[in-house]
């Protein structure tokens, strides 16, 4: 018998759900990338030297994202199956207690190796939790969205991502300007992971009032939910997962080249004042914040491939001069530098979920968005901090830049390769 159509969300519920998911999801996530760089080289790795302890702790970081495509098969198969509502919510209370229990972790001085095997363990976690979550808050704003208005709910999902790192990096800054760095190792960075369990909270009040999307509503009506969507999204998608991966990549690779390794190589090798280089850092993501709307606009406007097209060729520019803007002794250029690439990420990230969302049908759209996604993220971004780190040790900043040049590259042959799959009613 068919299911009687779910009442239609409010356009408000809709863009808040998606919008205070990721903002809760990204904003643990990024305590942690923050707190990777700053905290847990000395309090978890303390037997190595300080720059084999910072690339241990990076390695950690890079964990999450080999979590990410598992929890994005596991929750796309739970979301293609049996809604996104419900898998919202569960993806939800994955990374929230992962987040908490890293806040609440002994240091190796107290429980020797255990302690950075559970914090890997708990970072897994949040890896897993965030494959489910982007996924399903893309598809809760785009699949309740008119046909000209795709990218503009769909980048409501992507601005959690700047305000999640502002609430972040806002939150160590107040801690180190509120407390010695003796405190702040001992105890202060565990308040933001702590307190996550307060958003957890509030996001779980406002997901648990939307109703299911029209468009999976129809998939059951009809009878049309893959029993295997993660078998179907690589048999009978092959082009759309490939390509949609590749065209993502670079998104990944600029983000944490801009966040965790600028943040490394600034306060370390360039000598820049932590939290100088935090504010920075702060200023940075509202270009990051200005560049997602503005960039959903012109994909509405003008097409999702040509709007990623334009931002890609960019960013293979920004590469070329990334060594010359990231400088020693000059905090108004690195400013610069960090807005213009915060700006350029704003333009690539709006759209792209959208993009992705739109190359699926709906009855694998949950796991092939979600899987795209989170294989970009394995290949620009687990290794990236890491990878930076040892190019620009080895060989110089410089080829930093040509990395991500060579990135945006490949993104931009995908992107082309990927017109006709992305072509929209605008184009």
């Amino acid at each position: 018998m068919n299911q009687q159509p779910t009442p239609a969300n409010p356009v408000s519920r809709i863009l808040t759900a998606s919008l205070v998911g990721t903002t809760i999801e990204f904003f643990d996530f990024y305590i942690y990338a923050t707190a990777a760089v700053l905290v847990f080289p000395k309090l978890f790795f303390p037997s190595a030297d300080p720059t084999s302890a910072t690339l241990e702790s990076l390695a950690t970081f890079a964990l999450a994202f080999l979590a990410r495509p598992i929890g994005a098969a596991l929750f796309g198969h739970f979301g293609d199956r049996k809604g996104r509502k419900a898998t919202l919510v569960a993806a939800l209370l994955t990374m929230g207690p992962s987040t908490v229990a890293i806040g609440l972790l002994p240091g190796y001085a107290a429980i020797g190796i255990t302690a950075p095997i559970l914090l890997a363990t708990f970072r897994f976690g949040q890896g897993l939790g965030l494959g489910g979550e982007w996924g399903g808050a893309v598809l809760l704003a785009t699949e309740n969205a008119p046909a000209n208005k795709k990218a503009w709910y769909g980048m409501f999902p992507q601005l959690g991502a700047p305000i999640g790192f502002l609430l972040s990096s806002g939150s160590f800054f107040i801690l180190s300007k509120t407390m010695s760095e003796s405190d702040f190792i001992a105890y202060g960075w565990r308040i933001p992971f702590i307190a996550s369990a307060m958003l957890v909270w509030l996001g779980l009040y406002i997901r648990l009032k939307i109703s299911e999307t029209p468009e999976f509503m129809k998939i059951i009506n009809n009878n049309e939910r893959s029993k295997v969507p993660v078998a179907d999204v690589f048999v009978k998608h092959t082009a759309a997962i490939t390509l949609g991966t590749l065209a993502t990549i670079t998104t990944f690779l600029l983000f944490y080249l801009m966040t965790v390794f600028t943040l490394s190589w600034g306060t370390s090798a360039l000598h820049y004042p932590k939290s100088s280089f935090l504010i920075i850092q702060m200023i940075s993501m509202l270009f990051f914040g200005l560049g997602i709307p503005l960039s959903a606009v012109l994909a509405d406007k003008y097409g999702r491939n040509k709007m990623l097209i334009v931002a890609t060729t960019g960013i293979i520019l920004f590469g070329i001069v990334f060594a010359p803007l990231f400088t020693a002794g000059n905090l108004f250029t690195t400013a610069v530098f960090l807005s213009i690439g915060m700006f350029l990420m704003g333009l690539t990230y709006g759209p792209i979920g959208t993009a992705l969302a739109g190359i699926f049908p709906a009855s694998v759209r949950y796991t092939g968005a979600s899987l795209a996604f989170t294989l970009a993220g394995i290949l620009g971004a687990s290794l990236t901090p890491y990878l930076a780190t040892t190019l620009a040790h080895k060989y110089g900043l410089a080829y930093v830049g040509y990395y991500l040049t060579t990135a945006a590259t490949v993104t931009l042959l995908a992107l082309l390769g990927a017109r006709k799959l992305m072509k929209q009613q605008a184009e």
